[in-house]
């Protein structure tokens, strides 16, 4: 019997966020059912009306699924489907209100990789230290940016335990 030693880096989830569309959002993307029930009314009202609910169930179903993900699980930040090892992130900052607000707009990182979502008040900005990544900072829209930017600081301190 051959034992075997588990090298993957601890993958513990520590902060997991899913950026759904806002509930204007939500009620925009469900007008668009009874749209398609008025196409169908000369048919039949009663196929109408169903098929209308079903094309508004269906599209807010999937615009709530389909969502991208912030996630800091182990040394790793995702966010949608980019991912960095906390071992290149240097200290994030988070910002709500007016702050955030100018750090989507006037003051956003031209040389940066940016993830912006409307709906999500809060930004967190964290620098890239790798001299080889040509993006020097990732600014995240997230709702909750305090405990996003302390999940940030908790990989990197993780990632720094952690043998090479």
């Amino acid at each position: 019997m051959r034992l075997m030693q588990n090298t993957e880096r601890d993958a513990r989830e520590i902060y997991r966020e899913r950026l759904t569309p806002s509930l204007w959002m939500l009620v925009t993307i469900a007008l668009a059912g009874p749209m398609v029930s008025l196409v169908f009314t000369p048919i039949s009202s009663n196929a109408a009306l169903f098929i209308g609910a079903a094309v508004s169930l269906v599209l807010v179903v999937l615009s709530i699924v389909l969502s991208p993900t912030v996630r800091v699980a182990g040394t790793v930040l995702r966010v949608g489907r980019a991912h960095i090892d906390a071992r290149w992130l240097g200290e994030p900052e988070d910002f709500t209100g007016e702050d955030a607000r100018n750090r989507r707009t006037r003051d956003i990182a031209r040389d940066g990789w940016n993830f912006l979502r409307g709906g999500a008040d809060g930004v967190v900005v964290v620098p890239v230290t790798d001299p080889d990544d040509p993006m020097n900072s990732w600014t995240i829209s997230t709702r909750t940016p305090d405990r996003l930017a302390a999940a940030i600081r908790a990989a990197r301190v993780a990632a720094a335990d952690a043998p090479a």
